[in-house]
């Protein structure tokens, strides 16, 4: 990859973090502030420990933003509740993907009526997330999750690409969004520099229920981190450039998903920017 393409989205990145209770600490011990990071949402555990986590790191001046699935709400007034406390802790980005919940908490299905609910309040987050499925969602077609990305553009400022190993499927589901007027700016999801053994450690520690959902969902992932020579962002960045870099893509930088391995995650990206610099 180009050392400019390269720098600039390694100089624009989220890293995506689980709010367990060393994340804090590791956060605070590792991530600059300018490196915005978000933190997800559990169907087992619920908001609570996220808007914690969120408030605590936002007290630490942290760009933080929050999941707020659809599916954990309960209903207006809770999302109201929700919305006040996250202001009053300085956030002003929040994601709201539709969740896992099965069955919802509330009222909430999937995420646009969640969306809608936040116009309605008078906008109160500056920037507000949505997700992106370049590869193939296992409930939805295809063609489903680029109209709802469509239904959901005059509510939303960007969109968070689920995780994606191949570079022809991404740049034509770039392409795809892009022919269909969806002109908001992508972040693109990427799994940080993280081993096979401590991935499916992390899977485990996030509840029974909930690892079984995401090993269910995500088997393709571990096949790709257990094959020979294991999985490299930075092999992965360099096969993908062409799609993250083409003006026409509007990608605006990297989402990584840490799996709350934050000290590797930075570590790996203060030596590539050194690499790049050099």
């Amino acid at each position: 990859m180009g050392a400019t393409g390269l720098r600039a989205l390694l100089n624009s990145v989220r890293y995506e973090v689980l709010p367990a209770k060393s994340t804090e600490d590791k956060v605070l011990a590792h991530v600059p502030r300018d490196v915005v990071v978000t933190v997800t949402a559990s169907p087992v555990k619920g908001l609570e420990p996220t808007l914690d986590l969120a408030g605590r790191l936002a007290a630490h001046g942290y760009r933080v933003v929050p999941h707020v699935p659809a599916r954990l709400l309960r209903d207006d007034v809770h999302l109201k509740e929700v919305t006040a406390r996250l202001r009053e802790s300085g956030v002003d980005d929040v994601f709201v993907p539709a969740g896992d919940s099965d069955p919802p908490a509330g009222v909430y299905d999937g995420a646009l009526p969640v969306l809608r609910g936040l116009s309605e309040l008078g906008r109160p987050f500056a920037r507000v997330g949505v997700t992106g499925y370049p590869e193939s969602h296992p409930l939805i077609h295809d063609d489903l999750t680029i109209q709802a990305m469509w239904d959901k553009r005059e509510h939303a400022t960007y969109i968070v690409s689920n995780l994606c190993f191949d570079p022809r499927v991404l740049g034509e589901w770039l392409g795809r969004i892009r022919r269909r007027d969806v002109t908001l700016p992508v972040h693109v999801g990427v799994a940080g520099p993280v081993q096979r053994a401590k991935l499916l450690a992390m899977a485990t520690k996030i509840g029974v229920g909930e690892s079984t959902r995401f090993l269910t969902r995500h088997a393709s992932w571990f096949v790709r981190f257990a094959a020979p020579g294991g999985y490299g962002p930075e092999r992965l960045l360099s096969r993908m450039e062409e799609a993250l870099t083409a003006p026409s893509a509007g990608v605006a930088g990297l989402h990584l998903f840490t799996f709350n391995q934050i000290a590797e995650t930075e570590r790996w990206r203060r030596a590539l920017l050194d690499r790049v610099d050099g």
